[in-house]
């Protein structure tokens, strides 16, 4: 037996036309703000009540994503508008009370693990940070013959050239449609926060403006990784102020060891120097940062990758080493070591937005005495048909640009896009 539920939403054009396309598989694509995740809890509960009693599922492409972002977006549309449902943890999975349909929940990095029940539908959040095996075993698995419409659908930002391009927009498979939203078509979005696009062209670079705000295919994933460094605009004579802390910056790697050391001032960041030891301990680069800058009056704070919390075969840590040094001095700096680092893509466009942002800005200088850090702006890659940088090609090339990267992204990373307001639809 079908239930009428009336549910808040009022889709924007994109958003309705993807939700009246009636090809078996379909497609959301769109830059930030576009409203992919409403669309995405939309379609689910449409189809969930489509297809009363039978089984759905909606997948991300981690299980950090799905619980944090893609299951969380969902379970606050269900409550906004009224709709009971169960949520079992232990099975990861919820039951419509209306209809009682089931909805999956199911990471796809492990996409051998989704074979197994029929489905009546599937959806997938962020579809181009997922395997396109992971697609073809749900697809495999939208079978159920008792299931009113049948329907496995997906929303995503643009990440260039890759198989979800291939697939559904630059030659469609047959059965296959997909629409792609138009930027600044979020007039809920625009009344929240007027100034949200024209912040975002400070903060990300001319090519990540492009993709991520203007939902345009590109690919980044080729070519030089800092493409916006100019050595005639950001290579300049700037010297340590005094009255400023100091920015100590190290990537973890033991040959070389490799360091930046950076003051900011309003937003703009100066490297002043860089450290490059080869074949050194993380002791004999904290004596090398002592030895020039030892005892600075007006503070230090020291970044780093993840690793500097991983044990080493000392039995201690990086982290550690360096507490240790800087406390047998008997100075205290602050630290700023994430558990985690940051992606790769996104780092490389924040240090591209520092060194020229998509409004011209010019927020990242470099002295002259930096070579290697200039040898890798002008030198690092990315790899070949990947998002990932290419450290095999020169293994001294890579350590500085990373080690600035954690420092800026600790400093500048951008704030989460603000959500869509709700209105009512009628199914």
């Amino acid at each position: 037996m079908k239930v009428r539920r009336s549910i808040p939403y009022a889709p924007l054009p994109s958003q309705r036309k993807f939700h009246e396309l009636t090809a078996r598989f379909k497609g959301f694509s769109g830059p930030i703000g576009s409203g992919k995740s409403q669309a995405l809890c939309h379609e689910a509960l449409k189809l969930a009540y489509l297809n009363p009693g039978r089984t759905g599922l909606i997948g991300a492409p981690t299980y950090p994503m799905l619980r944090d972002a893609t299951q969380a977006a969902l379970f606050e549309v269900m409550r906004q508008s009224g709709i009971p449902f169960e949520f079992n943890k232990a099975e990861n999975q919820a039951v419509l009370k209306d209809t009682q349909s089931k909805i999956l929940f199911r990471s796809l990095d492990e996409y051998e693990r989704l074979r197994g029940t029929n489905l009546a539908w599937f959806g997938v959040d962020e579809l181009t940070y997922a395997t396109e095996e992971a697609w073809v075993r749900l697809e495999g698995r939208l079978r159920d013959p008792k299931a009113q419409r049948l329907c496995g659908f997906a929303v995503w930002t643009p990440k260039g050239f890759d198989w979800v391009w291939e697939r559904f927009i630059h030659k469609p498979v047959e059965g296959y449609a997909c629409v792609q939203a138009q930027p600044f078509e979020n007039r809920y979005l625009l009344e929240k926060v007027p100034d949200f696009y024209e912040r975002l062209k400070h903060s990300y670079d001319e090519t990540f403006y492009a993709q991520e705000v203007l939902g345009e295919y590109l690919n980044p994933a080729q070519g030089l990784v800092y493409h916006a460094f100019d050595r005639r605009i950001h290579v300049q004579e700037i010297e340590a102020d005094p009255e400023r802390e100091l920015l100590w910056a190290l990537d973890f790697n033991v040959d070389p060891m490799s360091s930046v050391v950076v003051q900011e001032k309003d937003g703009q960041f100066f490297v002043i120097d860089e450290i490059v030891l080869r074949r050194a301990s993380t002791r004999e680069a904290c004596e090398e940062f002592a030895r020039r800058y030892g005892g600075w009056k007006a503070g230090l704070v020291i970044y780093g990758d993840a690793c500097a919390s991983h044990l080493q075969t000392t039995g201690t840590t990086d982290r550690e080493m360096i507490e240790q040094f800087f406390a047998e001095r008997g100075e205290r700096p602050s630290y700023r070591i994430p558990r985690k680092n940051p992606p790769v893509r996104e780092r490389a466009s924040l240090v591209n937005a520092k060194l020229k942002s998509a409004a011209g800005e010019v927020g990242l200088l470099v002295h002259p005495r930096c070579k290697e850090l200039i040898l890798d702006f002008e030198r690092v890659q990315w790899a070949e048909d990947s998002s990932e940088i290419d450290k095999a090609k020169d293994p001294r090339r890579t350590h500085l640009s990373d080690a600035l990267g954690y420092l800026l992204w600790a400093r500048c990373q951008a704030e989460p896009a603000a959500g869509e307001r709700m209105e009512r639809l009628y199914w």
